[in-house]
């Protein structure tokens, strides 16, 4: 099974499935299908546009996970914020939920709401089926 990471917005966003910006992180397909950004859309997110961030393995910051993994996952955040933040307008959000490939549908297991330039990765935790909003 695959950890994959979704992001919704309420603005369609200029991206195409190659566009790479390295070989770990691109807003774009990697394992999910049109029925899972379906089912994340219908039941985890809030907004009308609904991407699949694809790094080769999801964003989520626990305290139990595999070192290595963690700090992947806070850089791929940091950039993803960066880029978000480019996209978006005072006022407005996105949101970001991980889970792994077919369980779109399950029940989520928390909520978060950070400020899209003003929180400290290293205080925060986002375990998988976490929804976070991000607000401008």
């Amino acid at each position: 099974m695959s950890l994959a990471s979704y992001i919704g917005c309420n603005i369609e966003l200029l991206i195409h499935d190659d566009d790479y910006s390295d070989n770990s992180f691109y807003i774009g397909r990697c394992f999910a299908g049109e029925s899972e950004l379906q089912n994340i859309k219908e039941y985890q997110l809030t907004t009308f546009y609904v991407y699949e961030v694809s790094s080769h393995w999801g964003i989520a910051i626990a305290e139990n996970m595999n070192h290595e993994t963690r700090v992947e996952s806070k850089l791929k955040l940091l950039e993803l914020c960066k880029r978000m933040d480019s996209f978006l307008e005072k006022g407005d959000y996105f949101e970001l939920y991980s889970c792994w490939i077919g369980e779109e549908t399950d029940k989520r297991e928390g909520e978060i709401t950070l400020q899209i330039n003003n929180f400290d990765i290293d205080k925060i935790e986002i375990p998988e089926k976490t929804l976070v909003r991000f607000e401008k």
